[in-house]
């Protein structure tokens, strides 16, 4: 890997530590999905999984590899021979791979998890990377939970781990526990004190435990690090990893203090946001840095007057520089079918004819009961069609009734549209909700029970567009699903179809999809 004093690198996990954010896993076409939106988007590695951990995983690896085109496909694996055989076994039909092999080197790692001395670490690190070495060209060790290790002893297996074959080292945080002057210090300590560190790029993983992964990525980007970990809407272990879109645009915004550049296409950074919350049904919160609704977003009459006068006055980032929709282009019920498509093509969804009329007519449906009609409602209008496309059900009608004085009943009508039956049934519920989807399972025959649902507002004003997020429990598996409308009762009964859709379909392909969990490494 090139080694230039101005350019810091992106390793991407998102398919592997930030599928390890509960409710985040991802199926096979969806990580492959995810792999080619961040190929797109310019990251340089991808990190697409831990292949001993489970045969989901090391088919995900082994795919990825296979068919990603653009970065490194890195796949991890502990200081562990069988471990490093099964990721090189997935690695090898990358055209550039990369083994990453991690051991953990703190003292409450080594005593209570590894009961390991020093110097048995520095023998397992030695081994393991010369034998990871002598499988693949690229290799990178992790020093697991570093920032709470001995800063002498971590310079040693730094230096063991660099004269074995890494041509890449990284200090992970794992726990989230360093302040940035602890982090960019500790960073510069190894500059400082590794003799051969100018051999191997420094590179950093930090976690979000205390709010503080990306304040500590660029202070040890600050300190010499050239290479930062980092995830799409900083999902991850516990409270998540550092967030590759705020990283990113901090340095480009404050090139001033930094004076440094990734291979990022920015624009693109809000559609691959947008895409891991669609596959993950994991919602953005409103007003997350860069690619929350909020994020340029301006309602104080004072700021209002002061974009007006001029745009700086109040955005240090202009909303096209990250893709955000500038929300200039207002569709009402008397716009047509051409300023629809028109709106689609503009903000990437790439619909087929059939696609494209259904959002039409469901637009339109909108747009009778709304006056203004924003990207963002019809972000959540599209959103809410993926229960459409998944199959093998489709909800056609429904109908419920609820009130003070009788017992919520909802009669749901549904296709199957492999053998084009159309089955009707009906049951009640403690609301029209549970009526909903307790019809909705008679007719499937899958018990689904739900452990828990959440409903938000997409959008603003009469008519707004709601998102309901769910989990369900299929099979003893948990299963989450996301849909959107402005009428909720449409919104859940297209969320509940939607997860037990994925679980149908997942069963007769072989593959759990959403609703396996796989147990790995957050290092």
């Amino acid at each position: 890997m090139e080694r230039p004093n101005d350019r810091v690198f992106i390793f991407d996990t998102t398919l592997r530590d930030g599928e390890q954010s509960p409710g985040a896993s991802m199926d096979l076409p969806e990580k492959l999905a995810m792999a080619s939106a961040l190929a797109g988007l310019g990251v340089d590695i991808i990190e697409a999984g831990f292949p001993a951990a489970s045969p989901g995983d090391f088919e995900a690896v082994r795919e990825v590899a296979r068919q990603t085109e653009g970065p490194t496909i890195a796949g991890l694996a502990r200081c562990h021979q069988p471990d490093i055989d099964r990721a090189w076994e997935a690695l090898q039909e990358a055209k550039r791979a990369r083994l990453h092999v991690f051991l953990a080197t703190s003292p409450i790692h080594r005593e209570f998890k590894l009961k390991m001395t020093k110097d048995q670490i520095l023998k397992k690190v030695a081994e393991g990377v010369a034998y990871a070495r002598s499988l693949c060209a690229d290799i990178e060790f992790s020093a697991e939970d570093a920032a709470r290790t001995e800063p002498e002893f971590l310079a040693e297996v730094l230096e063991v781990a660099i004269a074995a074959g890494a041509g890449v080292v990284n200090i992970p945080d794992t726990v989230g526990y360093a302040m940035p002057h602890q982090f960019g210090q500790l960073i510069q300590t190894i500059t400082q004190t590794v003799p051969n560190i100018m051999d191997a790029i420094i590179s950093v993983h930090c976690h979000n435990d205390l709010g503080m992964a990306v304040a500590n990525s660029l202070a040890a980007v600050q300190a010499g690090a050239r290479q930062v970990e980092c995830t799409i809407n900083g999902i991850g272990e516990r409270a998540g990893n550092c967030s590759l879109e705020e990283l990113v645009m901090a340095l480009r915004t404050r090139h001033d203090i930094f004076g440094l550049h990734t291979g990022i296409r920015t624009p693109k950074l809000y559609p691959v946001s947008r895409t891991l919350a669609e596959i993950t049904g994991m919602e953005v919160q409103r007003n997350k840095a860069i690619v929350g609704a909020n994020a340029f977003a301006h309602e104080a009459g004072i700021h209002q007057h002061g974009m007006l006068m001029n745009r700086e006055s109040y955005e240090i980032m202009k909303p096209e520089d990250v893709g955000v929709p500038s929300n200039r282009l207002v569709l009402g019920k008397h716009s047509g079918r051409h300023a629809f498509a028109a709106w689609l093509n503009a903000h990437g969804y790439q619909l087929d004819e059939a696609g494209i009329q259904a959002s039409f007519e469901a637009f339109k449906d909108l747009a009778d009961r709304k006056k203004d009609v924003t990207d963002v409602d019809l972000e959540a209008l599209l959103e809410g069609r993926t229960d459409q496309e998944a199959g093998p059900w489709l909800l056609v009608s429904f109908q419920t009734s609820a009130g003070t004085d009788g017992i919520p009943t909802a009669a749901v009508s549904m296709r199957h549209l492999e053998d084009d039956r159309l089955v009707e049934d009906a049951a009640c519920g403690k609301g029209p909700v549970e009526a909903l989807f307790r019809a909705i399972e008679r007719i499937i025959g899958v018990r689904a029970p739900l452990k828990y649902y959440q409903l938000s507002s997409k959008s603003r004003g009469k008519g707004a567009v709601g998102q309901v997020s769910l989990c369900v429990v299929i099979e003893g598996k948990e299963c989450h699903g996301q849909a959107s409308s402005s009428d909720i009762l449409k919104a859940s009964a297209r969320a509940f179809l939607s997860v037990v859709n994925r679980f149908l379909q997942g069963k007769k392909s072989g593959r759990e999809g959403h609703i396996a969990t796989i147990a790995t490494s957050s290092q």
